[in-house]
C-alpha cells in the first residue's frame, strides 16, 4: 500500500481553445505516443461539431456533453466478513470527468464506419442531446448504485 497519496499534476490547457478538459481528452485519446495525431483528430471532431452544431460553440457542446455523461454515483466493492458487497458511493469530481471521457471514447470507438473524428463528433453530439451509448453507460451505473442502496451503510 502507498505511504502517501501522490500530488495531482496540473495539465496545461490546449493550444486552440485554451481548455484543460480538451487537453485531458487528447491525453486519453493517443496511443503509442502519437499525440500530434490525437490532437489533429480532436480538433477535426471539434470542427465537425462546429459545422453540424447549429450555431453552437464546439467547446460549449463538448463541456455539456461531458457533464451529461459524468456519473454522480457508482458502486465500489467492499469486503465485509466473507461476503463482498457492491456499495454505492458518490464519485469525486476528478474521477467523474475521467470516467466521462473514457466512456465517450469507448462509445465512439464502438461506432461503425467513418473516421474516428466523425465518430467522436457524433458521440459528443449525442451526449449533448442526452442520448447515445455513453449516456446509456451512465444510466446503467446509476441503476446499479440504486439497486444496491441497501448496502450504503457499508461506506468506506
Amino acid at each position: 500500500m502507498r505511504r502517501a497519496k501522490p500530488e495531482n499534476r496540473n495539465t496545461p490547457p490546449d493550444v486552440r481553445y485554451n481548455n484543460v478538459t480538451i487537453q485531458t481528452m487528447i491525453h486519453h485519446m493517443f496511443t503509442r505516443g502519437k499525440k500530434s495525431t490525437a490532437t489533429r483528430v480532436m480538433y477535426d471532431a471539434m470542427d465537425i461539431i462546429r459545422e453540424r452544431g447549429g450555431g453552437k460553440e464546439p467547446v460549449e457542446v463538448f463541456e455539456t456533453a461531458l457533464k451529461n455523461v459524468a456519473p454522480v454515483m457508482e458502486v465500489r466493492p467492499r469486503r465485509v466478513g466473507g461476503a463482498t458487497y457492491q456499495v454505492p458511493m458518490e464519485v469525486p469530481p476528478f474521477r467523474r470527468t475521467t470516467l466521462a471521457i473514457r466512456w465517450v471514447l469507448d462509445a465512439a470507438t464502438a461506432r461503425a464506419g467513418k473516421s474516428f473524428a466523425e465518430k467522436l463528433a457524433d458521440e459528443l453530439m449525442d451526449a449533448f442531446k442526452n442520448e447515445g451509448a455513453s449516456i446509456r453507460k451512465r444510466e446503467e451505473t446509476h441503476k446499479m448504485a440504486e439497486a444496491n442502496r441497501a448496502f450504503s451503510h457499508y461506506r468506506m
